[in-house]
């Protein structure tokens, strides 16, 4: 069973395609993985890998391991871009989410006023009026939508609650007004001898009408970078990735940022 976790809290900082130098925050377990998605391009892997034994890291834990990585990096005068939560499984899974959010403000404004904050989410907790205040207080409020399908979905991403809707997760990222990033992986192949493929024309024109519906100020399109845990799946080329985001914007007007 494929599993590449990271085994610290705190990591980096590391080189990100889409947002430069990024200083990682990990909320959830470093010895395994805690999600409300079981996607399977999920470099983590799989879920049925378990949450592991070192459970969340409590609120005070992840203040303390911030400050004194933040402060080290000051010192030694290291560059940083962003702070980027993402990690293990899904971050606004923390039952002190909100407040971390508002920790990690205030040492980047005491350490790196200058670095954005930057939270990658799959949008399952939106329906929490908590989580999506804190969403609406960061720089970069990355939320995914892969498909505007539920069999899609359902298909590539997998989501452990049997309710979850693209229509209601639709609505909620309209909710934010503007303020939001979406963020849509594009990739093909099959698993468990069904086909997956959400690079077609059918699934672009649909993802084009859900981006008019949430009105973002950026779409990020990208692809898989490394092994998956279905290893059926389809590296898609820069070409048809530009070709893809050209077509979202002359239908949008929306930019689109292209990792691939």
């Amino acid at each position: 069973m494929q599993r590449v976790l990271f085994h610290e809290t705190i990591f980096g900082p590391i080189h990100s395609r889409r947002l430069g130098s990024s200083l990682g925050v990990n909320l959830s377990p470093n010895d395994g993985k805690v999600c409300s998605f079981d996607c399977l391009y999920c470099e983590a892997g799989y879920n049925a890998q378990g949450p592991g034994t070192t459970g969340l890291p409590d609120r005070s834990e992840v203040a303390r391991l911030l400050e004194a990585k933040l402060a080290a990096m000051k010192a030694d005068g290291t560059p940083l871009d962003v702070i980027t939560f993402s990690g293990n499984g899904e971050p606004t899974m923390h039952p002190d989410f909100g407040a971390i959010i508002d920790d990690t403000i205030s040492l980047r404004d005491k350490y790196f006023p200058e670095v954005k904050i930057s939270v990658l989410s799959n949008s399952t907790r939106l329906h929490l009026p908590d989580v999506v205040e804190a969403l609406k207080r960061i720089d970069n409020n990355i939320l995914k939508l892969d498909s505007a399908s539920d069999r899609t979905v359902a298909l590539l991403d997998r989501p452990v609650d049997s309710r979850y809707t693209v229509d209601d997760v639709i609505e909620r990222l309209k909710a934010f007004d503007g303020n939001v990033i979406v963020q849509t992986m594009i990739t093909s192949g099959e698993h468990d001898g069904v086909a997956v493929d959400n690079s077609t024309n059918e699934e672009i024109d649909a993802l084009i009408e859900a981006y008019r519906r949430i009105r973002p100020k950026e779409i990020m399109i990208y692809t898989i970078d490394r092994r998956t845990p279905e290893r059926s799946l389809r590296h898609v080329s820069r070409e048809e990735l530009e070709r893809i985001a050209q077509r979202i914007t002359d239908a949008t007007g929306i930019g689109v940022q292209v990792s691939g």
